[in-house]
């Protein structure tokens, strides 16, 4: 059996977790895998590590992709002047976020082109470490650029993550019932099927972040712009292949942010083209990666801690979470430095820094 080339896009001052290489090269030795790619936030993911990107010339992995098939990033410049921003009035009004949208879903459906799907999440954040952030620009790098893209550092910004919900879960448990982990040639109807039902879920998940981002700039009483949307979990044909991408942000779809934690920046880049983008099967990391699994920061921090410790960050940064468990484990100390992850694929020559994004007010789960 031929184990797939893997490169690892680091440096020494980075720290990557000795299972998550391992889980890299599990995943090389999987027949059809030709290439696989980590990234700076690479960590270790169940069975599958995430920050990673992997290339097959004629195999399709669906548990390679996961379940929250379309996850990602969008990012919205909102109308909302920054020197009249007030972070208690923010976050006296984002309330009832978790309920059902009371929208037209159907008609909102219908205009993304998308077929009768499952619309009572539709709008809404999830669990996990998804999160919509206010935010403003804190340092910026490329004036020109930043100028060209017409982007102000006097207005508040939007940023949502979050992905299908569990319309991906239902695509990749049916997958799962049929063919367990195993792969799908890309020439047969199985794999035809599958690779329909992911593109539904990757348009849907978009469509999702614009409803959350609907409902967060009408709570908020302001209008937004979308500058930006990428994903982060799927599966694209490739150079006549099929890359999937697991926790890993494209590089040849645009401008791209990468968010730290919620206590810390998020770069706005501009990935690059080339050889070296080619050697990283044009994948980026997708954000600064967990330093610790989830029990384990539950463990360290619920010590040292309280929860009302953690609902204010060192920036000075607020954090909306009612959840007891998630707080701690989304705590800033459970992720690695997004500053080193940035450095790492700005040193390997795979983008160009526009500018940082400071928190305001992160959202994550709200009781009603």
């Amino acid at each position: 059996m031929t184990t797939a080339s893997i490169h690892i896009v680091a440096s020494p001052e980075s720290w990557i977790e000795q299972a998550a290489i391992d889980q890299l090269h599990q995943t090389a030795a999987l027949p059809g895998i030709d290439a696989v790619v980590g990234l700076p936030d690479l960590h270790a993911g169940r069975g599958i590590a995430v920050g990673a990107a992997f290339w097959s010339r004629g195999l399709v992995y669906p548990h390679l992709v996961g379940s929250d098939i379309g996850c990602g990033m969008g990012l919205w410049r909102t109308a909302m002047k920054l020197r009249k921003f007030r972070p208690d009035t923010a976050v006296r009004k984002l309330h009832g976020l978790e309920e059902a949208w009371e929208g037209d879903a159907s008609a909102r459906l219908a205009e993304a082109g998308l077929p009768p799907l499952p619309v009572e999440t539709l709008g809404t954040i999830g669990g996990g470490n998804h999160f919509a952030e206010l935010l403003r620009f804190e340092d910026v790098f490329d004036a020109d650029l930043f100028a060209e893209l017409n982007l102000d550092a006097q207005m508040v910004q939007l940023m949502v993550h979050s992905g299908s919900r569990g319309l991906g879960q239902a695509i990749l448990d049916r997958h799962r019932t049929r063919h367990s982990v195993g792969a799908l040639s890309a020439d047969t109807p199985d794999c035809a099927a599958y690779l329909a039902e992911h593109d539904d879920a990757v348009r849907w998940a978009e469509l999702n972040r614009a409803v959350i981002a609907d409902r967060f700039l009408d709570r908020l009483g302001t209008e937004g712009e979308r500058l930006l949307d990428i994903c982060h979990n799927g599966v694209t044909p490739h150079r006549g292949g099929w890359l999937h991408r697991k926790g890993a942000a494209p590089a040849d779809k645009g401008l791209v942010v990468i968010p730290g934690s919620r206590g810390d920046m998020t770069y706005l880049v501009r990935p690059r083209s080339g050889d070296r983008a080619d050697a990283a099967l044009h994948s980026l990391a997708h954000g600064a990666g967990r330093k610790w699994s989830r029990s384990e920061a539950r463990d360290k921090l619920a010590r040292r801690f309280r929860i009302a410790d953690l609902e204010r960050t060192a920036l000075g940064s607020r954090v909306i979470c009612e959840d007891r468990e998630l707080i701690f484990e989304e705590a800033p100390q459970a992720y690695k430095d997004i500053h080193q992850v940035v450095h790492d694929l700005e040193r390997h020559g795979l983008v160009d820094l526009i500018a940082t994004l400071r928190p305001l007010v992160t959202y994550k789960t709200r009781r009603a």
